[in-house]
């Protein structure tokens, strides 16, 4: 198995070595109309700025889109709860849901009509990802009182079961448009890693920070770049960024596909 490992120095040239550069942004908050609390962390925007997350109000918690300033909130028919996880470029969203039995299915939002998705078998059922063709990744549970200890591939209305060799449990995060898949495992002795998968489904690479505890990569962007979490041997969580290499040893930049 290759090991991916990101050296401190080169995230401190990408991000500067010393000092706070004040960041050169209009900051927009945003909240549902009636609104508790909302978030977007576990959501998601595409290439056109429409913005999918979830909201609690008195009545529970739903998703929501945001389009050019108005918002639509998202609730799949009959359930208790709904979220928004992401939304691709053509507008389809994936998320997750609660039926009457409390039970969790994962749903995709297509020209206005729901489907629910749920793996053969599984517990419960949650999509985190969704790339402009379409496939679909996330996590599902073997058995009740888990958590989504196992990742999957949707693709045309098939379920493919991600195995990370050496993984006891895994989960899927994030697909971007050229089928990269990022996410993380937890290895027989309890450590956790990120995993990237690509080529045609069968090269796993290991994103471990070096130094790390833990690492949980979250999101792959069209360039390969991934950024996540990781813990140090203090126990305190830190972001990072994870810069792919090219074969010279050099990082490649984003805008060279």
């Amino acid at each position: 198995m290759k090991r991916l490992l990101l050296g401190m120095t080169a995230l401190g040239l990408i991000f500067g070595v010393t000092g706070h550069a004040k960041a050169d942004y209009t900051f927009t908050t945003f909240d549902p109309p009636g609104s508790i609390s909302s978030n977007a962390t576990g959501g998601g925007i595409n290439d056109a700025a429409l913005i999918v997350g979830s909201f609690v109000d008195v009545y529970g918690t739903h998703g929501y889109l945001l389009r050019n300033g108005e918002y639509t909130a998202l609730n799949f028919p009959d359930a208790i709860l709904t979220r928004a996880n992401r939304i691709n470029d053509s507008g389809q969203i994936v998320g997750n849901y609660r039926d009457a039995n409390n039970i969790l299915h994962g749903f995709r939002l297509r020209d206005g009509q729901y489907t629910t998705i749920d793996v053969p078998g599984a517990d419960g059922t949650e999509p985190r990802g969704i790339n402009a063709s379409g496939l679909i990744v996330g996590g599902y549970d073997l058995a009740p009182g888990m958590v989504f200890f196992h990742a999957f591939l949707l693709r045309d209305e098939k379920f493919t079961t991600i195995d990370v060799p050496g993984e006891v449990h895994n989960d899927a995060q994030d697909i971007n448009d050229p089928g990269e898949i990022v996410g993380r495992y937890d290895d027989a002795d309890g450590i956790r890693h990120g995993f990237l998968l690509s080529g045609d489904g069968d090269s796993y690479t290991t994103l471990d920070v070096p130094d790390s505890t833990s690492t949980l990569a979250w999101k792959i962007n069209d360039c390969g770049l991934i950024v996540g979490t990781y813990a140090d041997a203090a126990g305190s969580n830190h972001g990072f960024l994870a810069t792919p290499n090219n074969n010279d040893g050099g990082n490649k930049p984003c805008n060279e596909k």
